[in-house]
């Protein structure tokens, strides 16, 4: 059986689905916030010509997922699945953001919940590979259940923090 990298996921608080051009307004919108970027590599992707560039990609990767709060019906993130190894039994979950809105509170471990059972279904292990100077996302991955197990390079090549969970 082959990952599935674009379900719709379906929570209290937050769909998560395919991303699709018809997107990019709402993101960008979101993504508009430089403080949602302060401790990422890339800093001015709050930039609308940076994160177009990120929003292509996104979706040339086929793995790129919309957050949807259900309440008010609006886009408040994203975020996606990525390298699946069907050897070391694993899958990637990143790139993700959030609109400040909905920080501290319950809408970011219910999408990453939603997205690791998920995974479990296909793998016994998700790593998530955050900046080094990302702490907000550290202290976020640590927040799911994430363990620090060592550095790497992330697919732009830039050296991360390895945080794994493991299926119970």
């Amino acid at each position: 059986m082959s990952f599935e990298y674009q379900p719709i996921l379906k929570g209290k608080l937050v769909e998560l689905r395919p991303l699709s051009t018809e997107d990019f307004d709402g993101l960008c919108t979101v993504a508009a916030d430089p403080l949602i970027w302060e401790q990422h590599p890339v800093r001015n992707r709050h930039e609308e010509a940076t994160f177009r560039a990120f929003f292509e990609e996104s979706l040339a990767s086929g793995s790129a997922l919309v957050a949807i709060d259900i309440n008010g019906q609006q886009i408040i993130g994203s975020s996606r699945f990525h390298g699946y190894n069907k050897e070391r039994d694993e899958v990637e979950i990143g790139w993700t953001f959030l609109a400040r809105s909905h920080w501290g509170g319950s809408y970011n471990g219910e999408m990453k919940r939603l997205m690791l059972q998920h995974a479990f279904r296909f793998v016994r292990s998700v790593v998530f590979l955050v900046g080094l100077q990302n702490v907000r996302s550290q202290r976020s991955v640590e927040k799911i259940g994430g363990v620090w197990v060592g550095t790497r390079p992330d697919a732009g090549g830039c050296e991360s923090y390895v945080y794994r969970i493991t299926a119970a």
